[in-house]
Formats: C-alpha cells, structure tokens, sequence
C-alpha cells in the first residue's frame, strides 16, 4: 500500500510538473535559484571576505589542491576505462583516458552534455550504438553512486547515511537493466536533438548493460576519484584554516553530498552554483560563512584549471605526437 502510494503520488507529481511551464524551463530557473543564494551570501559577508587573507603556506595548498585536481581526473579516466572493459569493450582504436580528459571541459558549455556528446561520436563507429551509448551514460550514475558512498562516513545524520546507500542497491542487475534502458532511450533523444543522427535508432536488444553482475570494480575506483576530489577540496579548507570547524569525514560527507547534488540537478554545467549553495547550506551553521564561501569559491577556480591543465595537456600530447610524426 505504501509503494503503490508512492509510485502514485510519483505519477501526479510528474503530471502536475509537466504541467508546469517556466520561462527558459526548470534548469534555468535552477541555475539562477543556486547562483542568487551564493551572490546574496557572497554580499552579506563582503567586508569578512576582504579582510581575509592568504599567507604563504596557504598558496601552496592552493596550488597542491590543483595538482590533486588534476590527479583526480586520471583517476576518473581509468576509472571509465575499467568501466567500459567491464561493459566488454577493448577498442584498440580509441585511447580512452585522452578521450575522457580531453572532452570533459566541454561540460562546462551550455546544455552540460557535450562531453557526452563528443565521447558518444568518437566511440559510435567502434562500439555501435547501443554499446556506446551503455558506456557513456553509465559512468555519471557509477560516479553519483560512489560520491554518494562516502556521505556515511560522517555518521548517522539524522539517516542521511541509510538513505546514502539505497542508491547503490539500484546497481543491482534486476533493477539496474529496466532503469538504464529507461535512461538511454531518453537520452537518446536529447543528444539526437542537439547533434542530429548522433544516436539514432537503436534495438531494444542493443540497450542496457548487457551484464549480470555488479560493477565492483568501477564502483571501487568512482569510489576513489571522489576520494581524490575531496583531496582537493581539503586543501582549500585547509588554505582558510577551516580543518578544525568539522572533523575530516564530516567534511568528507559534506562535500561528497553537495558534489553528488552539483551532478545529478539539472542546472548549470558543471554543477555551477549548485554545488556551492548545497554546501553552504549543509555546513553554513557550523562553519564560519566568509571562510567557508572562500573555501568553495577557490575549489571552483582550482577545480576548473584542473580541467582546463587536463585538456591542454591532453591536447599539447597529440601537437608533439603529430609533429614528430611529419618529420
């Protein structure tokens, strides 16, 4: 009686919300919600803002969160490689890691999905279709699993932690193979809209996973690129001396719940603005305000030239590579 009121009441909410019509739709309005909090918080504590500042030493854990940044974007690479071996994919033809660190800059463009978009069309003619789109698509729910993960390590909160984990029961094969295929051929659409004939028709034997096991080791190494983001994190926290406002793991689930929220909410690409305001809405009362909005401002800009290395490098690669090549 309770799931099957649920599931009702889950039904007219959709009714009900796709009855709704905002202008420029929910993901903008969602965007300018997240980033108004994060201004407004951003005025209100201007004059502690200006009266921080940085020493040496933090500088230096500033420029180690980046490093660590960039690390961890390695780590989420291999962590796609083993995701698409364990799809039963080898292309021999496609360097995945330099695939995955070249595209993801591309999610901070308007829509939030060209990296997708662009891993879908260099993996399309080597996969097909149906396989290529498994490995794209399967990866940011392995990544908001994991992240999700790590929130219980800050203890019970008020069962925040039980309802942490129920996310990664839906990776199990008989509920993981109805909701991905449901997730694909939506997808499908969305990424036919934006790049025409990029997907188009694909069986219904050629969705889903094809797999009748559980995904540990992808998990295992999700698991470890957020371990890695939080690093990052850490040393701006540690740039603002905030490392004593909470313990480490409180911080850790802290941070892990806001990046998950930043990821799964349609809003702005790259999590802009929603990520922030989860997590001055997670720790704010617990943390000094004009530190912690320091913290979160500097692991975005850290964050983002971690990307932006990432690419270059990927990019500087291929110049020399071809270069050597002609001559």
């Amino acid at each position: 009686m309770v799931i099957s009121g649920l599931i009702r009441n889950g039904r007219g909410l959709r009714f009900w919300l796709g009855k709704v019509a905002l202008p420029g739709g929910f993901r903008l309005w969602i965007t300018l919600a997240s980033l108004a909090f994060v201004v407004v918080a951003l005025v209100s504590h201007g004059a502690q803002l200006r009266q921080l500042s940085l020493s040496g030493l933090a500088c230096w854990w500033l420029v180690l969160g980046v490093g660590i940044s960039w690390s961890s974007l390695v780590v989420n690479a291999l962590a796609w490689r083993v995701l698409v071996g364990w799809l039963g994919h080898r292309p021999r033809q496609i360097s995945l890691i330099p695939l995955f660190l070249s595209s993801n800059l591309l999610k901070y463009l308007p829509g939030g999905i060209w990296h997708l978009v662009e891993r879908m069309r260099v993996l399309r003619p080597h996969l097909g279709a149906g396989p290529a789109l498994a490995s794209v698509l399967l990866e940011p729910l392995l990544m908001a699993v994991a992240a999700l993960l790590w929130v219980p390590f800050g203890g019970w909160q008020s069962g925040l932690a039980m309802a942490c984990c129920l996310p990664a029961m839906l990776l199990i094969p008989r509920w993981r193979e109805p909701l991905f295929r449901r997730l694909e051929r939506a997808k499908a659409k969305q990424l036919d809209r934006v790049d025409q004939g990029l997907v188009g028709v694909v069986s219904a034997e050629s969705l889903g996973s094809g797999r009748d096991d559980y995904p540990w080791s992808s998990l295992a190494m999700e698991m470890l690129f957020v371990a890695f983001r939080f690093a990052g994190f850490w040393c701006c926290v540690m740039a603002f001396s905030l490392s004593t406002s909470l313990s480490m793991v409180e911080w850790l689930a802290a941070f892990a719940l806001a990046w998950t929220v930043g990821l799964v909410v349609p809003a702005a690409p790259g999590g802009l603005g929603v990520f922030e305001a989860t997590l001055l809405l997670r720790v704010g009362s617990e943390v000094p305000e004009a530190p912690l909005l320091a913290v979160v401002l500097c692991y975005r800009v850290i964050a983002t030239i971690a990307d932006g290395l990432a690419a270059a490098a990927v990019a500087g690669d291929r110049a020399l590579l071809k270069r050597q090549t002609v001559h």
